[in-house]
């Protein structure tokens, strides 16, 4: 490199005409200083403590370790240390790891295009002894002693031999202690442990062969043993997901699928548990993460993500990872074809392992196909309509499910596994014991007799129309005020001219029309009506609109959106007086999260508490849930804790209260969670007077739209 002196006569030498220029130009273009230098180049590396985590856990797999420990104090701003068994380096070596570009990982371009190891571009210690103190320790196996190295902003102290195991240990203290501005940037100690978890945890899941163990706070958070790949996610994930895994494994000349993924009852409503390694190394993916989901396609319930771990094997020549120096993103030259092959592995392990769409049934439960309990010729199950019946699979799999519910014995015996081998049946949810309701109304309209023209109470003429077992999903017809047909080849329902002494109150004459015999009460119907005062009615459509008749036209209300209104601004006044009703629970509730959930729920307890939540340390990343918010359903309480969570982190960035955020998110859940529900006359008016009463009722608080105006003129308009 030339002195600043050397540059300046190059440039009179080889620049024309430079002997026409000043004599005396200023000089202003300098090379920066190496511990400068360092320090910028670091900016990109190393931008929290999870950063050096990253790179010093990378760089003991690479070292070829079987046991790595990673010590954490104060989040990693005091302390960040990673000890391993691997390689160990020499005293030359050891001391040429810190200067920039220094690695023992490529040496020709032609390298580049054949990297398997974790690090290449030798940037990482260089960095985090540019913005930290760091300590060295190392020695390798045909070594007597090791090497200890002391360097503190790029500057080496001291170097000296010294007694040590065989492996490496480096100690990062104090991290951006010279550059005091970065240091006031880092978060607080919850966020930032939360991070270095999820580092671990992926340098920890690619390399199940490898023991770790991770302290923080002279306190034991993992200790992984080596193992298998399944074993690991269940210590990393929980024993939630030990009877919930469905392994994959797909082999083509181009690309190799391999891992395990969740069956879709272990779907979550928070999406943190979702890894791809790419030749075992963690990416981030949104183009592959979309035919994981193409693949669970019908499968998963709403608003939910599965669960993954997948790792894809292909030759580094079709890949590009060193598109950022965090080395997350990648780019495939057939990324078409990866998708194909991915899409059609996890496909094909769905099927082998017997995933349908199922109901959705409460706890815990393997994934084996419903199948009817074994009977004899003489017995007719009352559920089973025959070939050809047409009754949807949703509603034979309730049908089967509550046949072995009320005949525990028969089930039992028709089972070839023991009771210690599988778990007991579920019970039905609400949604299967609705689906049932359904099918028997289904059922007691089979064979009906026609019925003649009669004329009810109230006047309204019945019509004979041939009647056909309705499926469950079906909406009922509206019980016409005027006379209608029913096309037998299309079952449309047609408009009919209104009978000659229909009633002029046409909710008198609804709630007075005749039932037909041996005939059970209609489902609720789809467009139900609401008086909110005299000739103001309001009308709930498809459990989903409230239709508000007005002077100037009429007002169609979202009915989930208003309620988040309305939820929303109660939940506001509540934190702004800082009072908050809570239910409590009759019998508390365990729940244990992930550590990185665990870290998010401590970070938000304030304003869960704040808002109503009432729990209490359990254990190990666990709590036990005394109380709930009063206007939140006391359903699964662990559903809605960890789409709260969920929401803060996807929203975490947003520059709002933390208290403000978690009430947003509280009201969209709840919200939610009463979306397609039938109301009353009484819940109608009240959701339409409490929304109106709101301090901004046209908006949800993220801004999307409760109310639209359809004025008399468009109307008029519509018809011409």
């Amino acid at each position: 490199m030339r002195t600043p002196d050397e540059a300046r006569r190059f440039f009179y030498l080889t620049v024309p005409n430079s002997s026409l220029l000043p004599d005396k130009m200023p000089d202003i273009i300098q090379l920066l200083p190496e511990y400068l230098a360092n320090q910028i180049a670091a900016g990109e590396v190393v931008q929290r403590p999870a950063s050096a985590v990253k790179e010093l856990l990378e760089n003991a797999v690479d070292a070829g370790a079987t046991q790595v420990q990673l010590i954490v104090k104060d989040a990693g701003k005091q302390l960040v240390q990673v000890v391993d068994n691997g390689a160990g380096m020499s005293p030359t070596d050891a001391r040429m790891s810190l200067e920039r570009h220094a690695t023992s990982k490529i040496r020709t371009t032609d390298d580049l295009f054949r990297i398997r190891t974790l690090g290449f571009r030798g940037e990482a210690l260089a960095s985090i002894a540019a913005v930290a103190q760091v300590e060295l320790r190392t020695k390798t196996r045909d070594q007597d002693t090791g090497t200890l190295l002391l360097v503190e902003g790029s500057q080496i102290t001291s170097q000296q031999p010294v007694a040590c195991p065989d492996g490496t240990s480096i100690s990062m203290k104090n991290l951006f202690f010279n550059v005091p501005a970065r240091r006031n940037f880092l978060k607080s100690n919850a966020v930032e442990m939360r991070h270095i978890l999820d580092e671990f945890q992926h340098v920890a899941l690619a390399n199940p062969q490898i023991a770790f163990s991770l302290f923080q706070n002279d306190l034991e958070v993992f200790n992984l043993p080596a193992g298998k790949l399944g074993q690991r996610i269940v210590a990393l994930l929980g024993n939630g997901y030990k009877e919930q895994l469905a392994q994959v494994e797909e082999e083509t000349p181009f690309l190799t699928v391999r891992g395990f993924i969740g069956k879709p009852e272990s779907a979550k409503k928070s999406r943190g548990d979702q890894f791809f390694f790419v030749n075992n190394r963690f990416i981030r993916s949104a183009y592959l993460n979309h035919a994981v989901l193409t693949a669970y396609e019908g499968l998963l319930p709403k608003d939910t993500h599965p669960f993954y771990v997948l790792f894809l094997d292909l030759d580094p020549k079709s890949i590009d990872i060193n598109v950022h120096p965090t080395k997350t993103e990648i780019k495939f030259e057939d990324e078409k074809t990866v998708y194909a092959i991915v899409r059609s592995a996890l496909k094909q392990s769905l099927g082998l392992h017997n995933m349908a769409p199922s109901l959705d049934f409460a706890g815990d439960v393997n994934f084996g196909a419903i199948r009817p309990l074994q009977r004899s010729g003489s017995e007719k199950n009352p559920f089973d309509d025959g070939p050809g019946s047409g009754r949807p699979d949703a509603l034979a799999a309730a049908a089967s499910a509550a046949n072995q519910l009320a005949n525990p014995r028969s089930a039992s015996r028709s089972s070839s596994a023991s009771a210690f081998e599988r778990p007991l049946t579920p019970r039905p949810t609400e949604q299967a014991k609705q689906e049932l309701e359904d099918f028997y109304r289904s059922l007691s309209r089979v064979n009906l007799p026609d019925v003649e023209h009669e004329a009810t109470a109230a006047g309204v003429a019945v019509p004979k129309v041939p009647v056909t077992p309705l499926p469950a999903a079906a909406p009922a017809a509206t019980p016409p005020a005027a006379a209608e047909t029913v096309d037998p080849e299309t079952g449309e329902v047609l408009p009919a001219r209104p009978p000659e002494n229909a009633l002029e109150d046409q909710e008198t004459a609804s709630q007075q029309v005749a039932i037909l015999p041996g005939t059970a009460a209609a489902p609720e119907l789809p467009l139900r009506e609401s008086s909110t005062g005299p000739g103001n009615k309001v009308l709930q459509l498809h459990q989903q609109y409230l239709l508000v008749p007005v002077k100037s036209g009429v007002m169609l209300i979202d009915q989930v959106a208003a309620r988040e209104r309305i939820l929303f601004e109660q939940y506001a006044q509540a934190l702004e007086r800082d009072v908050s009703a809570s239910q409590t629970l009759l019998f508390p509730r365990t729940i244990t999260f992930t550590p990185q959930d665990f870290a998010i729920l401590r970070e938000v307890e304030d304003a869960l508490r704040a808002l109503g939540f009432r729990f209490t340390d359990f254990g190990r990343n666990t709590i036990a849930v005394e109380g709930i918010p009063a206007d939140v359903p006391a359903r699964d309480e662990k559903e809605l804790l960890e789409g709260l969570i969920e929401q803060f982190r996807t929203g975490g960035s947003m520059k709002l209260d933390r208290r403000e955020q978690m009430a947003r998110a509280l009201a969209r859940r709840v919200a939610a969670s009463a979306a397609g529900a039938r109301l009353s006359e009484r819940e109608m008016t009240t959701i339409v007077d409490k929304l109106f009463a709101c301090t901004v009722p046209n908006y949800t608080p993220d801004g999307r739209r409760t109310i639209v105006m359809l004025e008399l003129g468009q109307l008029r308009e519509l018809f011409g």
